[in-house]
């Protein structure tokens, strides 16, 4: 198991969390013992000296156990006008005077703890080496926190188990998710999975699903893409065979210009499903700061000829630049889609409007006016649909124009509807936020 993984993270982190405890506990108890010792030694010296008080001789046999060298305790009598009269035994750095109550006495670099009394004209004292003391004291008080160390090692084996029931939950979603393959989008399981994990296995599977519906449509682009070219690449084998099989020039000069115009078509097609493609799924690309004023300008000049050619009246009414951030590219695509499908569709000789009008501070209104057949309001919902074309008959579209625009909005945003235009075809209307972050 690799030490960067969260069981070991969190079981150092807890192992550092309990030596902290355990040592502030641990300090704190022998602290407490060690007091409570010296406390216990202080009261056996004064009851030792209150005894021999009371007792007011000492009797031989107790003289005797009281001079036992393997006793720690050492008892020793003065006269009130300070002359020893009795030593339990017979010491290098025995206290040579007395003090009254609890004290600490050293005598020739060792300490004694004594404890005295007076009692009728003589004065008795108790005294206990200090290191004595010490030593007894600290013994005691480590054998108090002795059981701390004996726990830590159970403790950290039921502290590894519970770790491993914890993240149990996240090694099984990390096999679920290794273990599928690149086709396998069906959402993570999010039973059982701890509170703080949940939000990613949600993200993970709104990004699997966001993923699922990218590969759905690219299947379904490319089945669509290869069916719409398969007719115009059909029209241009059959053409090519009518040129040479033509008898004369002049049914050469005939199927040359038909093929011409089939290879026309399938290179506007393959332009389009281009654009499609680069248009849908995902975020617009690279959103940056740009006019929609100046994009609108530039599309309508590729399409120049192409009006010029049908003889229809272009027009471009922008009062002022429209500043905002999205993808060049994109937009240009959709206005160029919006104007182009206008020019196709429209009365030949007719008007084609474009207009871009600022909406308060929030928004951008983008239109497009035609005079053309425009498209009924039963039929409104399906023109959005890649391929799709009211008459196959009118025109040479294959239906993508406003696909692709619609695509490109979603990707800023933005909002695209389609309504009657006062020049009497269809108005294309599509409504950009100017927000930070609006276009990307």
């Amino acid at each position: 198991m690799s030490f960067g993984s969260i069981r070991w993270r969190l079981m150092l982190a807890l192992v550092l969390v309990l030596a902290l405890a355990t040592a502030t506990t641990a300090g704190l108890t022998y602290r407490a013992v060690l007091a409570e010792t010296e406390a216990l030694f202080d009261y056996q010296l004064s009851q030792m000296a209150l005894s021999l008080r009371d007792q007011g001789a000492i009797a031989p046999d107790e003289a005797r156990a009281l001079a036992d060298e393997q006793l720690d305790f050492v008892v020793q009598i003065w006269t009130v006008d300070g002359r020893s009269i009795y030593a339990s035994r017979l010491h290098p750095t025995l206290p040579a005077r007395a003090v009254l109550g609890l004290a600490d006495v050293s005598v020739n670099g060792e300490v004694w703890r004594t404890f005295g009394v007076a009692s009728e004209g003589r004065v008795i004292q108790v005294a206990q080496p200090e290191r004595i003391r010490s030593r007894l004291a600290a013994q005691a008080a480590l054998h108090s926190v002795a059981p701390l160390a004996w726990l830590a090692l159970p403790l950290l084996l039921v502290l590894w188990w519970v770790l491993g029931l914890l993240t149990r939950p996240l090694r099984k979603l990390a096999a679920d998710v290794q273990q599928r393959d690149a086709v396998a989008l069906g959402p993570l399981p999010e039973a059982g999975l701890p509170d703080e994990v949940r939000p990613l296995v949600n993200a993970l599977n709104a990004l699997l699903m966001r993923l699922g519906d990218s590969l759905a449509t690219q299947r379904a682009f490319v089945a669509d893409a290869a069916h719409e070219l398969r007719s115009p690449l059909t029209a241009l084998k059959l053409q090519l065979r009518v040129l040479q099989a033509a008898p004369d020039a002049a049914s050469r000069d005939e199927a040359l210009a038909a093929l011409a115009a089939g290879i026309e078509r399938a290179a506007r097609l393959v332009e389009q499903l281009l654009a499609l493609a680069r248009s849908e799924p995902g975020p617009a690309g690279h959103p940056a700061p740009l006019d929609l004023a100046a994009v609108a300008r530039d599309a309508l000049a590729d399409l120049w000829p192409l009006a010029q050619a049908r003889q229809i009246r272009l027009s471009l009414e922008a009062p002022q630049p429209l500043q905002m951030d999205g993808d060049r590219a994109g937009l240009f695509a959709l206005v160029r889609n919006l104007v182009d499908n206008a020019l196709r569709y429209g009365r030949e000789g007719g008007q084609v409007m474009l207009t871009l009008a600022l909406q308060g501070d929030a928004s951008a209104l983008l239109t497009v006016d035609d005079d053309g057949p425009g498209i009924p309001v039963e039929d409104r919902a399906r023109a959005f649909d890649r391929f799709w074309r009211r008459d196959p008959g009118q025109g040479d579209g294959a239906g993508l124009g406003l696909a692709i625009a619609a695509a490109v909005a979603r990707r800023h945003g933005a909002t695209i509807t389609l309504a009657d235009s006062p020049l009497g075809g269809l108005r294309v209307q599509v409504r950009f936020s100017l927000q930070t972050g609006g276009g990307g």
